[in-house]
């Protein structure tokens, strides 16, 4: 089959003719229809995302697929059937605490590694190996709509954060960095579920200003200024009522004061779900007020990606009709085009904007 290789740190990718992978117990054989490229791959193939991903390997983080073999442990799937890949692959000998790697993007820790060791290769191939859990049937697609699918992978991150602070239907909900790729898919989760308000936070007022008109009053702009009390003060007056939800996923260039700025106005007994980037680069904590914190009993939740049944339940979401994937506006590339595609996903990234390899 062929792949894209990344051979090592700030090279291009290599197209190759590589073995197809081998089936064992406990896998599926997918056939890759279509795998979306984040924004930041180019930062990650450089190496200045540090990310830990053993070379060479097959990068991309899940894709799109029809099935093309499973073993004896699969008794829903069939051959053809159109499929979800979850790059996020776990242990499987701790059900408490698993070690994670993301297939085809980095790992979680040494333990991360070690589980990287085979299930390395991702989705810029024609063929990938995925965990059988890992494997979530669409149900029956059209084809020509394969690319749109991909955005499971984006709108997914966002769900996983609401689930894990138990968002209810009729809630008011901060999503905090609103106006990247995952933020944008967080305001249309958010909907979605049931959200009575969405604060959509952000310094691109144009970008905010298309997320209200595209969800209609629901979503509540927040312009944000870098000055925290402004901020916050400005979150709270659109909000017009108590915050029951803060989900932060500013990315790595955002200070820990963005955070709080976001934080501070959850009300008391309310839920915070930290999934960006923020620190990640060194520059220290996030200091929050523990005598806050525990007399007014919130929640701070940290969450990476989302559980096994989350794929099910946002597909189920998206066939009732209650996220229209319909919105994306999808850039698609050959394999063979898998450099030009990278470099295409940095220059167009933004809200519902989506590049696509079809291998």
């Amino acid at each position: 089959m062929k792949a894209a290789i990344l051979n090592s740190f700030g090279t291009p990718l290599s197209i190759e003719t590589v073995p197809d992978p081998i089936l064992g117990t406990g896998e599926v054989i997918v056939d890759v229809a279509a795998t979306r490229i984040l924004a930041y791959a180019g930062e990650v193939f450089s190496g200045k995302r540090q990310y830990l991903l053993n070379l060479p390997a097959v990068p991309g983080a899940g894709g799109i697929g029809r099935v093309r073999a499973l073993g004896p442990d699969a008794t829903r799937l069939t051959v053809g059937d159109w499929v979800f890949c979850d790059p996020t692959v776990r242990s499987r000998d701790d059900a408490v605490s698993p070690d994670i790697t993301l297939q085809g993007l980095s790992a979680g820790g040494e333990g991360g590694l070690r589980l990287q060791k085979y299930f390395r290769d991702g989705s810029f191939a024609q063929q990938m190996r995925v965990p059988t859990e890992n494997v979530t049937r669409l149900g029956a697609i059209d084809e020509s709509k394969a690319a749109n699918w991909c955005a499971l992978g984006t709108l997914l991150v966002s769900y996983g954060g609401f689930l894990a602070v138990n968002l209810l239907a009729g809630e008011t909900v901060v999503m905090n960095g609103a106006t990247g790729a995952f933020g944008s898919g967080g305001v249309a989760v958010a909907i979605a579920m049931g959200a009575t308000r969405v604060i959509a936070t952000g310094r691109n007022q144009a970008a905010l200003e298309a997320l209200a008109h595209r969800h209609g009053d629901r979503v509540r702009p927040a312009r944000m200024t870098g000055d925290e009390e402004k901020d916050r003060a400005t979150i709270v007056a659109a909000a017009e009522e108590p915050i029951d939800v803060v989900l932060d996923l500013l990315p790595p260039e955002a200070t820990p004061s963005q955070v709080r700025a976001a934080l501070l106005t959850v009300r008391p007994y309310g839920r915070v779900a930290l999934m960006g980037g923020v620190g990640g680069r060194g520059d220290g904590g996030l200091h929050l007020p523990y005598a806050w914190l525990m007399r007014n009993c919130v929640t701070v939740r940290g969450q990476w990606m989302f559980p096994r049944d989350a794929a099910g339940r946002l597909i189920r979401l998206i066939h009732a009709g209650l996220l229209n994937l319909d919105g994306y506006r999808v850039t698609t590339f050959p394999l063979a085009q898998a450099n030009e595609a990278v470099a295409h996903a940095a220059e167009n990234a933004g809200p519902f904007n989506m590049t696509v390899l079809r291998p």
